[in-house]
């Protein structure tokens, strides 16, 4: 959970000003405006700090050669489009056009960023005066002298406003935004250090953040993975381009947007770790146009439900040694649609499932519907892991995570840790030993999965957690008990009889 400090401050500050912005707005509208005014000032500080090293440095001129930046990973922001500017024109009435105009400059001049950049600033919808206060609020954002803290400063701030866009906008927020506890735990359990990285239905680009932060956290080198990923959505593409853009992540999400079932723009590539969250039971999802299709090798999909379409799409994209952790509705856990059957069954006895964590309600802001974890191991006998071949770990979550407001549950530090240790004990990854757990967790072979028809839910092989012994005697606790009960009933009766007294007195009799 995030404490208490003076960026959160400049970050609650910047939401009430983001708030009083929306006005009429479409809430999609008004995420992309304050989000893009957030990007703008990161590639503006970023150019600004180089810049100043070049001026200081033996060739002072390099300062105005594009490619001195480029070669850092920074983007070159011509003068029009420089935060200084942006910030003196805040209380003019050509604010939004100076911001669009800015963004224009900058993906002109910027490759990757092309189409990327939100430009409506100067919209008739958009009050010009409290577009400039969040101009001035920015500009306050303390970033230092390093541009490592810059980026994790704006970072923090890009991703408060998702997880707040996406709280407020309900089911169309689950969208583009996957709660951060869920993606910390992934990323703990499948641990993507060093090789390519994949979703497939990438969102905002969260999967990728937490794996960034992981290799840091790991003292692994972040060039050493590769990231890819694909999104439907377009404005959701462009909110993934900037969020990692930010983060200093290099990426390839395709150049646009594009749909992983019609038209993989990663089409005959495989990776090492596959991370996703897709959207659940999908319905319209051009199925019946894909019956032939090369990746279901465990059986064709149905046409009214994407969830089994998600899982084989994945394992098709997986590296021999590869691993995958993903969401999905815990329908898929023991769905007896024929088709759906097929596939499960066919997938576990090709040996590819390897975990399945069942999580708490009410962890989403899409959906209230109950779900699980999975996760796809493609070698259960690969070196320095335990040999895991025919055996399953099933964990029953349900009772971890801590109520983060009225609605809203999420795993804390503590509970990913018990669930990723639990996970690596299995595999023998960590310096723990293995032991099953009744309520939370066991390691489950084949032949009892095929007995339980291939159902996967956790709860059916945990069982229940043993009850500590109180050391209370059996008959003296059922008279303490009983006792306690007829005291309850007395004073049922008693309320009862005071209630129909009133009522009486009231002219109504019972």
């Amino acid at each position: 959970m995030v404490t208490k400090s003076k960026e959160l401050s400049i970050e609650d500050k910047l939401w009430k000003a983001a708030d009083a912005l929306r006005g009429s707005m479409d809430a999609s509208e008004y995420r992309n405006v304050v989000l893009g005014l957030i990007f703008l000032k990161y590639v503006s500080d970023s150019f600004e700090m180089r810049y100043e090293e070049l001026l200081k440095s033996d060739y002072p001129e390099d300062a105005e050669d594009p490619d001195m930046y480029l070669s850092e990973n920074i983007f070159w922001v011509p003068k029009e489009a420089r935060w200084k500017l942006i910030q003196q024109s805040a209380k003019t009435p050509q604010i939004g056009e100076i911001i669009d105009n800015a963004m224009d400059e900058i993906e002109k001049s910027n490759d990757s960023l092309r189409g990327v950049l939100s430009k409506n600033y100067a919209s008739p919808d958009l009050d010009k005066s409290r577009l400039g206060e969040v101009v001035d609020l920015i500009s306050d954002i303390s970033l230092g002298s390093e541009r490592a803290k810059q980026s994790d400063i704006l970072g923090r701030v890009y991703e408060y406003f998702l997880n707040k866009f996406a709280s407020n906008e309900g089911k169309k927020g689950g969208e583009f935004y996957t709660p951060r506890s869920i993606v910390r735990t992934l990323v703990e359990m499948i641990e993507p250090y060093k090789g390519r990285i994949y979703d497939p239905c990438c969102g905002s680009g969260g999967m990728f953040v937490q794996s960034d932060k992981f290799v840091q956290e790991h003292q692994g080198r972040i060039d050493d993975l590769s990231v890819y990923g694909e999104e439907s959505n377009p404005t959701t593409w462009k909110l993934a381009k900037m969020n990692l853009a930010i983060r200093g992540i290099d990426n390839n999400l395709g150049p646009h947007q594009g749909d992983t079932f019609t038209n993989d723009l990663h089409k005959g590539k495989r990776f090492d770790f596959i991370l996703a969250n897709p959207p659940f039971n999908v319905k319209n999802w051009n199925g019946d146009k894909l019956r032939d299709d090369a990746r279901w090798k465990y059986g064709v999909p149905p046409v009214g439900n994407a969830n089994y379409a998600w899982i084989e799409h994945i394992i098709s994209k997986l590296a021999p040694d590869g691993k995958a952790g993903f969401v999905l509705a815990n329908g898929a856990l023991s769905t007896s649609t024929k088709e759906e059957y097929v596939i499960r069954k066919a997938i576990l006895e090709d040996d590819k499932i390897d975990a399945i964590v069942a999580l708490p309600d009410k962890m989403f802001y899409s959906t209230a519907i109950p779900v699980s974890l999975w996760f796809i191991d493609m070698n259960k006998e690969s070196e320095n892991e335990r040999d895991r071949k025919g055996e399953t770990l099933f964990i029953d979550a349900r009772d971890l995570g801590e109520m983060i407001d009225r609605t809203h549950r999420a795993f804390s530090e503590k509970d990913i840790k018990k669930v990723a240790d639990t996970y690596h004990a299995y595999r023998g990854t960590n310096d723990q030993e293995y032991e099953d757990i009744p309520g939370f967790c066991k390691v489950v072979k084949l032949d009892e999965i095929a007995k339980n028809d291939y159902v996967l839910t956790p709860g059916r092989y945990v069982g229940l957690a043993k009850r500590e012994d109180d050391g209370e005697p059996y008959e003296a606790k059922m008279a303490r008990l009983t006792g306690e009960l007829k005291k309850q009933f007395e004073e049922s009766n008693k309320l009862q009889a005071d209630i129909k007294d009133v009522l009486k007195e009231l002219g109504y009799e019972i």
